[in-house]
């Protein structure tokens, strides 16, 4: 088969649709966000990444499968160009309406472009308990087989420990941004652990290489906790507003869930009463639980035995 893919960002999303290639066969293209572009070249598989800069250079061949996870105008406008015997996801329809198949709908009727309109969208997002992989598997009839996500080698950096944070989750979801990063951080340390506040990098393979240094990756619903699920590190993960239900954690992940995610979900305004719902001793019992030992309380504790 003849495929292309169509996935720009965000970077997170971008990594949690790479199992499709574990399971498509044939000649696989991809087009996704510039920065992006380096997340999936290199990988060991059989897929030609190009970046959305580079999109006339795109083959205008006939396609098997169109699969366009984006719901935007202009990435519909410039699929118009393709032939495809069979297309999945959002498509620009006449009147320029933007419009999803039906095999889709079970993501897109949750997305910003529903059917239903933002209310009934975000309602079912809710309600949802499916993961993103399995809603995608799905729609293609190819069913979910816990297939994991593919990523290339990361840089090599010498940012090691037992814990790393990521405690910025960008602009847009100001809400994921947890309030009390700085006293985990110390509370952890007093118990002996080596632990790293994740800096910014301009290139995401440093990034993945500082997440693949530690043993446990604490943050949002964010980049950081996918490349580490992507690395086969186990992770702590804070929902604030958005949905733990579409995270598949392969078996490294413990979510911890605000108490007052309804009344935040998915708003991306922000309020302290999101950012500090989760409590401190919460997440320390879940970071103690991944790392998988009796950690003792205090240096003087450690020291004792």
């Amino acid at each position: 088969m003849n495929i292309l893919i169509v996935k720009l960002g965000a970077s997170g999303d971008v990594v949690r649709t790479t199992p499709l290639l574990r399971r498509l066969g044939g000649q696989i293209t991809w087009i996704t966000a510039n920065k992006n572009a380096v997340l999936l070249r290199g990988l060991e598989c059989r897929v030609t990444c190009f970046s959305w800069d580079e999109r006339d250079l795109v083959p205008r061949v006939p396609y098997d499968l169109v699969i366009n996870l984006e719901d935007t105008l202009e990435v519909g406008l410039y699929l118009r160009r393709f032939e495809a015997r069979q297309l999945f996801g959002a498509y620009l329809a006449d009147g320029q309406v933007l419009q999803y198949t039906g095999d889709s709908s079970s993501w897109f009727d949750m997305s910003l472009i529903s059917r239903f309109g933002g209310k009934q969208a975000d309602l079912l997002k809710l309600q949802n308990r499916r993961t993103y992989q399995d809603l995608i598997f799905d729609g293609l009839r190819l069913g979910f087989r816990n297939e994991r996500y593919l990523l290339p080698q990361p840089a090599v950096t010498h940012f090691h420990g037992d814990v790393a944070i990521a405690r910025e989750s960008g602009p847009v979801w100001p809400m994921k941004n947890w309030a009390y990063y700085d006293e985990l951080k110390q509370e952890l340390e007093n118990r002996g652990l080596i632990v790293n506040v994740l800096p910014q990098r301009t290139s995401l393979l440093e990034h993945l290489g500082d997440v693949a240094n530690h043993r446990c990756l604490v943050g949002g619903d964010s980049l950081p906790m996918h490349l580490a699920l992507g690395m086969g590190r186990r992770c702590v993960s804070l929902f604030n507003c958005t949905s733990p239900w579409e995270i598949h954690g392969y078996g490294l992940q413990r979510k911890v869930v605000s108490p007052v995610l309804e009344k935040f979900f998915y708003q991306r305004g922000f309020d302290p009463c999101a950012t500090t719902a989760i409590s401190l001793e919460e997440v320390l019992v879940a970071v103690e639980a991944q790392l998988g030992a009796d950690l003792p309380r205090n240096r003087e504790a450690r020291l004792r035995r």
